[in-house]
């Protein structure tokens, strides 16, 4: 949720362009990989930066955002040129009567086609998360962090609890931020169905969650930038983990009487550990 003043366009475009600059340093977005949306739940004008309008089908049906605003990432677009070049990058689309379609708004420096081909699991998820709470404002990020993918490849992190224990004992910092745990979802083909309802589902209780041998999907309520630390977060969790297995395992992280001391000092109200 936030507050009034409101962010203008241009500062939200601004978030969404060092989010992605981030994502990039942090090795999460290779190539042309990973895509950002953002729900925008007042009034904005976005013909200034994004003048040219054209019809869209919406992925999946959204009647309960009638009205409402997205910034969406365009299919094959990297993100670490969002922020040089925003309108070459990023579409405005507002949801119609209805909820089947939507008015995309695009810059005459549109590179890109269609908006991203995962646009489904994100208008899903923003949806679930929108009907479920009062908030104004709702990013959602995926991307493929190295390390965190790594893991999903490794049949005994395959599981929630053994994932989010194992990556969330290197930092005090770690619990306190992603106290949920980390959400876990199977492979299953990338934009498919079967993954928009899964991801929508495991991110009614955690705000980031690992597509098996794919990538991450993370949120927030607040900042788009804040969805890009939550994937830091864990990103830097996995890291240790990976660098213990190549040591052969000989660090033991933080205990579960550690951790729980630390929840106890911060009131963090949590049931991984």
């Amino acid at each position: 949720m936030i507050d009034p003043p409101f962010p203008t366009l241009d500062e939200l475009i601004e978030y969404v362009g060092e989010a992605g600059q981030r994502l990039a340093e942090i090795e999460a977005s290779e190539g042309a990989a990973g895509n950002i949306s953002v729900y925008i739940g007042w009034d904005i004008d976005p013909t200034s930066r994004f003048p040219i309008t054209e019809q869209i089908t919406l992925p999946t049906t959204a009647s309960e955002l009638e009205g409402k605003s997205f910034i969406v990432t365009g299919s094959g677009r990297r993100l670490r040129e969002i922020h040089d070049n925003p309108g070459a990058n990023l579409g405005f689309v507002r949801i119609e009567e209805g909820g089947k379609t939507g008015i995309l708004h695009t810059s005459s420096e549109r590179l890109f086609q269609r908006l991203t081909s995962e646009f489904n699991s994100h208008l899903a998820v923003h949806r679930d998360q929108i009907s479920h709470s009062p908030t104004n404002f709702h990013a959602l990020i995926h991307a493929q962090p190295l390390h965190l993918v790594y893991l999903s490849h490794i049949s005994r992190y395959q599981d929630m609890g053994y994932f989010s224990r194992h990556v969330l004992r290197w930092q005090p910092e770690s619990i306190v931020n992603l106290y949920e745990g980390v959400g876990f979802v199977p492979f299953m083909l990338p934009g498919s169905p079967e993954l928009m309802f899964s991801t929508v589902r495991a991110m009614r209780d955690h705000k980031i969650v690992v597509w098996a041998k794919h990538g991450v999907m993370a949120r927030s309520s607040t900042s788009v930038k804040k969805a890009c630390d939550v994937i830091e977060y864990a990103e830097t969790g996995a890291r240790y983990e990976y660098l213990n297995l190549t040591n052969h395992g000989l660090a033991e992280g933080l205990s579960t009487n550690e951790i729980r001391m630390i929840c106890d000092a911060f009131g963090v109200n949590q049931s991984i550990f």
